[in-house]
């Protein structure tokens, strides 16, 4: 099962250039027709169908998602267009996991500290879901790639959200601490981002340690006005059967771009989450995102978690510790303000006729 690390808030620095951009650049081995299980892929059918049956419940009744679950695993969330397929055999997964583990590290290295990169190799390999070694996160729609509009697409191009980058305020939410990696859909990469579920008879608890986010999401079907949603965006919740479900709007626009790996979500979006408990030591987590703005169709996305290993339980998210690139940064800014002021100066103060000719 998952080994936990919990990684440095430099390491979202680096999500700038997407996790899905550096695997395809990095070029991921081909899957070799001799290793594929079959020359084309089954229909994605409801991975919770496949639940197993009796597994437990809360004193209360509900089906019992607690505990502290993590992952420890490489996966794009797009297709690669060399690994198209989603589901690969044992091989297959150990060469592909191990190609896009090694891009990442390569290109981490050359911008971060070491102990990251190294954290990357040391991942597990592709994820497993019932069993099924999975090549990337989106199922739907069925060639595994983000369904764009065109304004979409060119939103994207543009950059990831960076926005100013001159003053404290205007650098990334993700990099001031002042949200994390909890908002909808959770996406994360390697070992990072661990979580705990805590369920009470009138809300569940979901809580992502990188960030140390906490949404309180009640049972109800009403969402609260407005003026008391966060940055988290406002969530409710129901049970379908066995499949608790987070309906979650409202999230904010500055974090529109998401790294970890780069794709939008915007204020407008419904952003829709199952959690379903496939065995005793396996959560499917599922998503699905709504946002006719940015996308043509709603797509969806899944990948299972699984209990954490050692003490089962989540630490202390250190962030602006250690950030030292911060000062560096803002002194940057400060030095070419400064130039460009005294270029400007210079320039009126020298008489025209002094100016060269033209």
């Amino acid at each position: 099962m998952p080994v936990k690390t919990t990684w440095l808030l430099s390491a979202a620095a680096i999500a700038i250039s997407s996790f899905g951009s550096i695997a395809v650049a990095q070029a991921p081995p081909a899957v070799q027709p001799s290793q594929q299980a079959a020359p084309a892929q089954p229909a994605y059918t409801p991975t919770e169908k496949r639940a197993q049956p009796n597994l437990p419940r809360t004193s209360f009744g509900q089906p019992s998602l607690e505990g502290a679950w993590g992952s420890n695993w490489v996966l794009p969330l797009e297709a690669s267009p060399r690994v198209p397929m989603l589901v690969v055999p044992a091989a297959a997964a150990k060469q592909i996991a191990a190609g896009y583990a090694k891009g990442v590290g390569d290109a981490l290295d050359k911008q971060l500290d070491p102990e990251v990169p190294e954290t990357m190799r040391q991942v597990e390999g592709l994820p497993t879901v019932l069993g099924e070694y999975r090549t990337r996160a989106i199922v739907i729609p069925a060639n595994g790639m983000l369904p764009y509009t065109a304004a979409g697409k060119a939103e994207l191009s543009r950059g990831n959200g960076i926005g100013d980058l001159n003053n404290p305020e205007g650098r990334p939410n993700w990099e001031r601490c002042v949200r994390s990696l909890g908002q909808p859909p959770v996406f994360p990469i390697g070992s990072g981002n661990p979580r705990e579920i805590i369920q009470t008879p009138n809300a569940v608890v979901i809580h992502t340690e990188y960030g140390n986010e906490a949404r309180v999401i009640p049972y109800t079907d009403k969402h609260k006005p407005k003026m008391f949603w966060d940055l988290l965006g406002d969530s409710i919740a129901h049970w379908e059967g066995n499949t608790l479900v987070i309906e979650t709007i409202g999230l904010p626009d500055r974090d529109r771009v998401r790294l970890f790996p780069s794709f939008i979500v915007s204020s407008e979006a419904v952003v829709t989450e199952r959690y379903t408990r496939l065995a005793m030591d396996e959560l499917l987590y599922q998503f699905t995102v709504t946002d006719p703005k940015v996308y043509t169709e709603t797509w969806m996305g899944e990948y299972s978690i699984y209990p954490l290993t050692g003490n089962g339980r989540l630490f202390e998210h250190a962030c602006h510790e250690g950030n030292y690139s911060m000062p560096n940064i803002l002194k940057g800014a400060r030095v070419l303000e400064e130039r460009k002021a005294r270029a400007a100066q210079t320039a009126q103060a020298t008489p025209v006729s002094a100016k060269p000719a033209q």
